[in-house]
């Protein structure tokens, strides 16, 4: 639980990407600011500065303490306020408690400013191990949507090769994301290209990318046929 015994302004921050929305709530629940303001170090100094001067020890309280919340708690930090964070789902459920139901800035900046200083056991403390794991999570995020977006790219390519020539999909479908195959596919843009260019210079485009492959895939018996059977049945010879 953070100590607000001797905090004079509860600052409570909507954060978003290029302004936020900053209200701040004394001990006595007078609004002592309430607008929006740039995200930009010299706005956020200037604001803070201000109710430093007016009243005291500012509390900065924000919704998010990773990527778009990083800027106001560097600088309020910077400037010697305390900081705090009030977590997403315990702001919903105090939410309930306010009259109104229209989700706003204003509205979100006023409750977390007035729940840290009615309920301060609802906000809690940033230190480094905190940031660490939001940085790490932010990470770890970024990773997962690259992953997601390998995983559809792969699976058009199985697709639009099934749909052009499923037997060289066969071959080449359990390796599809091996860098020796992607550069065949885009060196190369069709299978009748792929079996044109010939055995030896297959081997010489695929050998430096896969040294530990199996001979079998540098063989022209390991590359399906671009042709297909007649539909038509073959004409019978004469007796």
């Amino acid at each position: 639980m953070i100590d607000t015994g001797d905090i004079d302004v509860f600052l409570g921050m909507d954060v978003g990407k290029g302004e936020h929305h900053a209200t701040a709530v004394t001990s006595a629940r007078k609004k002592a600011f309430d607008r929006r303001l740039p995200n930009t170090e010299p706005k956020l100094r200037e604001l803070f500065a201000k109710l430093q001067a007016k009243h005291g020890t500012v509390l900065v309280v924000v919704d998010q303490p990773a990527s778009i919340g990083a800027l106001p708690l560097a600088v309020a930090r910077d400037m010697g306020c305390p900081v705090a964070y009030l977590p997403g789902l315990t702001m919903r459920r105090i939410a309930d408690l306010y009259p109104g139901e229209a989700k706003t800035d204003a509205r979100d900046a006023f409750i977390i400013a007035d729940a840290a200083r009615a309920m301060p056991h609802t906000l809690r403390a940033i230190d480094g191990e905190d940031e660490t794991i939001a940085e790490l999570e932010m990470i770890v995020g970024f990773d997962d949507d690259l992953a997601g977006e390998a995983t559809r790219v792969a699976n058009r390519l199985h697709g639009l090769l099934t749909q052009i020539h499923p037997s060289l999909e066969r071959v080449l479908g359990p390796r599809l994301q091996h860098p020796a195959v992607l550069s065949l596919l885009e060196r190369f843009g069709s299978p009748v290209q792929i079996r044109k260019a010939g055995r030896r210079r297959l081997i010489t485009l695929l050998r430096p990318k896969a040294p530990g492959w199996p001979s079998a895939w540098s063989t022209r018996s390991s590359l399906p046929s671009t042709s297909r059977p007649s539909p038509f049945p073959a004409p019978r010879r004469p007796r």
